[in-house]
């Protein structure tokens, strides 16, 4: 009789799966970012592994703190939430600071605390998740009236504007932006707002461009206003704002079905500025081909489906909204990246989650990724 009823206690869920993968995409990333950096350290003067073992180091911490994370119960985090809001708010700011701004290739977006370098775009991703799942759960219903949903949706536009002006950073703006409107998208049924948002917000953008194309040359314009004009036609800008998707497109092409090989890419010796970071997927086509390509695109939608999985079957709202907005993070980023690369948008600065070089980027990816494990750790199995 003891021995049935201790059969029949539920137990607790861990999602392997999830696990596996993100170790997979992290070696993989490693891989690629030593593959693609070592000729570039080697022509700054540094040891071939100079980018991999900065990238390792980050990595490793990132680990330890998942694995602290997700022994942790997320609804300890819940407490923090509207300081994690704050909290990263006051992060952007002291980019300002003289003291504490880190610039890195003309851009001014980390500070360095100590000999440590942090970039705040990440903190402040991470801080909406926490922030708006935390709001949304305290709304309850009246997340469905109209004040309620514009509520959550400006929400996020401060820290937003700040990412955007301060350390001139667009794309870690949408990025934020597109965590809130997902979140709000699942909490919420009122589904025609977001039809009637959404069709305003592209037909404005189409404006943009079309305006944008009609003008007769990009002086005086600002050099967004080049990306744009770049993206609809980069040969005509070859030399300027075209030239790194043209020479990411050479890449692509040059990769075939079944790319170079592994540590053959031909652009990487000095002809794709930055091609750890943003441009990373351009070599991964052509070293590996379509082949390789398409195996990196399976593994982000196999964790895309972990991650609804874990949610559909979260103990509670909080932490199902925990891992939408884990999700939305991580699936808006790799469809922007991979959209600059096959110059599908504008080029902007987008790296490809746990693949390109990035410490601030990794460590809070893994992050939240503990977060997710947390909230799986939660589920309860019961035997039938």
């Amino acid at each position: 009789m003891a021995e049935r009823r201790r059969r029949k206690q539920p137990e607790n869920y861990f999602d392997y799966s999830l696990l596996f993968i993100v170790l997979f995409l992290l070696g993989f990333g490693l891989v690629m970012i030593y593959s693609t950096s070592s000729y570039e350290a080697n022509m700054q003067g540094h040891s071939s592994t100079f980018y991999l073992r900065k990238q390792v180091m980050a990595t490793i911490i990132g680990l330890a703190a998942m694995i602290v994370v997700a022994n942790i119960p997320y609804h300890f985090w819940e407490r923090f939430a509207t300081l994690a809001y704050f909290g990263s708010g006051a992060m952007v700011l002291m980019v300002l600071i003289p003291g504490l701004q880190y610039s890195a290739n003309g851009a001014t977006r980390w500070i360095r605390i100590g000999g440590l370098t942090l970039q705040p775009a990440e903190v402040a991703k991470l801080g909406m998740i926490l922030f708006l799942a935390s709001l949304v759960c305290r709304m309850g219903r009246g997340i469905r009236t109209t004040k309620g949903f514009f509520t959550v949706l400006l929400i996020p536009m401060p820290i937003c504007l700040m990412i955007w002006r301060i350390t001139n950073n667009m794309s870690s703006a949408i990025i934020v932006f597109g965590i809130a409107a997902l979140m709000l998208f699942v909490a919420s049924p009122e589904y025609k707002k977001f039809i009637i948002i959404g069709a305003g917000g592209l037909a404005a953008v189409a404006a943009l461009v079309f305006f944008i194309s009609q003008a007769a040359s990009s002086e005086g314009m600002g050099f967004r206003s080049e990306r744009i004009l770049a993206w609809l036609d980069p040969e005509a800008y070859a030399n300027g704002k075209g030239f790194q998707t043209l020479q990411a497109l050479y890449a692509i092409g040059s990769g075939g079905i079944l790319g170079k090989g592994l540590g053959q890419s031909m652009q990487k010796l000095g002809f794709l500025p930055e091609a750890q970071n943003d441009m990373i997927f351009s070599i991964i086509c052509e070293e590996l081909g379509l082949f390789g390509a398409i195996a990196v695109i399976l593994m982000f939608l196999l964790l895309i489906w972990r991650f609804m999985v874990i949610a559909n079957n979260a103990s509670d709202l909080f932490g199902a909204l925990l891992v939408v907005g884990v999700m939305g993070h991580i699936a808006i980023q790799v469809i922007l990246n991979i959209a600059v690369v096959t110059n599908t948008i504008p080029n902007t600065g987008i790296s490809l989650p746990f693949i390109s070089y990035g410490g601030s980027a990794v460590l809070f990816l893994l992050i939240e990724i503990g977060l997710v494990l947390s909230v799986a750790k939660g589920i309860r199995l019961k035997d039938l």
